[in-house]
């Protein structure tokens, strides 16, 4: 099957609600900040907006369709998006095609969650329900223990080293130094990763993200329209998502990304070699090293040498990579982390970066990888997106 193409979709107005550790607010304060944010950047008024696509774990029991109300707004296109890691590629993907059906002319696409003391806690014991059902007779060990088990099988499996993800978070650290909004700003050494505390199996203290609060956003609109309010944009070269990807391999090694991602670069009629960065998911650096293998930049299993062998900083020379620090610099507000990199990206390819500018960055590649059960992750997602004309 030959996908569409996104023709004469432009994406506008990448905004990041400054992360903050705790927060008495509740996640539709955070997700009306970032509204608010892209209404005043374009200029357009509330009542242009007539799309609405949410991702939040933390606004249950409400929904979307309450936020249409508690924000004034009379939506024709609605989405809920509950796939974390992936929704922010996702919710792009499907307001690109309401744009393009005429279902909506503004689609606004928001992740945002709080975190009060004690908040994620109450998070992941009411995360899943067959995840909770299935970890229990072993004892709950929430997330960390989860990717301590996919972490020790892929060190095993592939002769990694603590060091060579330490490789990874050190990268972001740097990036991160430059990024206004990061939580996680101290530098780091080689030495303050290896010696951090233990949290679960090969897990320690930085290989883990902080939960924290926060929101990040765009809006999806048609390359006319961001013409017409003078708004800088990018276009979408291609996107996929995919999700219960490999389902019988016992433990994740591998996701969804491996199988489309051929179909992904002809779309884009552009490969890993012609990426000016590539912004991934980064709960863990495990599932970095998965993302970069299974887009491509290297083989099954080589993900450790690629990242002994390039620089992932900003001005590295190498493959610049999660250049606002990602996650693990940063924070993870939730579900909004999955759509932090593809905000970062659109920042980048549109001229407007918060931290350090890749130099003339003009096409970069966006993954996501959401919803852990209890040895994998079910959702993949990825974009392609470049500057738009100017």
């Amino acid at each position: 099957m030959t996908p569409k193409s996104f023709e004469g979709v432009a994406l506008v107005a990448p905004v990041a609600v400054p992360y903050v550790r705790h927060s008495d607010h509740g996640a539709a304060w955070f997700i009306g900040r970032a509204l608010k944010s892209m209404i005043t950047t374009t200029g357009l008024e509330k009542s242009d907006v007539d799309g609405l696509a949410i991702a939040s774990f933390s606004l249950a029991p409400d929904t979307a369709v309450v936020l249409s109300e508690h924000f004034g707004l009379t939506p024709r296109f609605l989405e809920h998006i509950p796939m974390g890691g992936a929704s922010g590629i996702v919710a792009l993907r499907r307001a690109a095609r309401a744009i393009q059906a005429g279902d909506a002319e503004v689609v606004a696409c928001i992740g945002g969650d709080t975190m009060a003391k004690g908040g994620f806690a109450d998070l992941i014991s009411n995360f899943s329900r067959f995840s909770t059902d299935a970890v229990f007779p072993y004892g709950a060990a929430g997330p960390n223990g989860v990717f301590a088990g996919i972490t020790q099988n892929y060190m095993a499996r592939y002769g990694v080293t603590r060091a060579d993800f330490g490789r990874v978070c050190l990268s972001q650290r740097r990036n991160a130094q430059s990024f206004p909004h990061a939580l996680l700003q101290k530098p780091m050494t080689m030495e303050d990763y290896l010696n951090a505390r233990p949290i679960a199996g090969p897990l320690h203290l930085f290989d883990c993200v902080m939960p924290c609060a926060g929101a990040d956003g765009f809006l999806v609109m048609s390359t006319d329209r961001a013409k017409k309010l003078g708004q800088p944009y990018a276009e979408i070269l291609s996107a996929e998502e995919l999700h219960n990807a490999y389902p019988e391999d016992p433990i994740a090694t591998r996701g969804g990304w491996a199988l489309y991602r051929d179909a992904l670069y002809d779309a884009a009629g552009a490969g890993p070699g012609d990426m000016d960065f590539l912004q991934t998911y980064d709960d863990y650096p495990v599932i970095v090293m998965m993302q970069i293998e299974d887009l491509g930049f290297c083989a099954k299993g080589e993900a450790a040498r690629f990242v002994r062998e390039t620089s992932l900083d900003v001005d590295g020379g190498g493959l610049p990579h999660n250049t606002s620090g990602g996650q693990l610099s940063c924070g993870q507000a939730g579900a909004a982390g999955g759509f932090l990199g593809l905000v970062e990206g659109l920042a980048q390819v549109t001229g407007q970066a918060l931290g350090q500018a890749v130099s003339d960055a003009r096409i970069g590649l966006v993954s996501g990888y959401g919803m852990v059960t209890y040895d994998r992750c079910l959702s993949s997602a990825a974009v392609i997106i470049a500057r738009g004309p100017q």
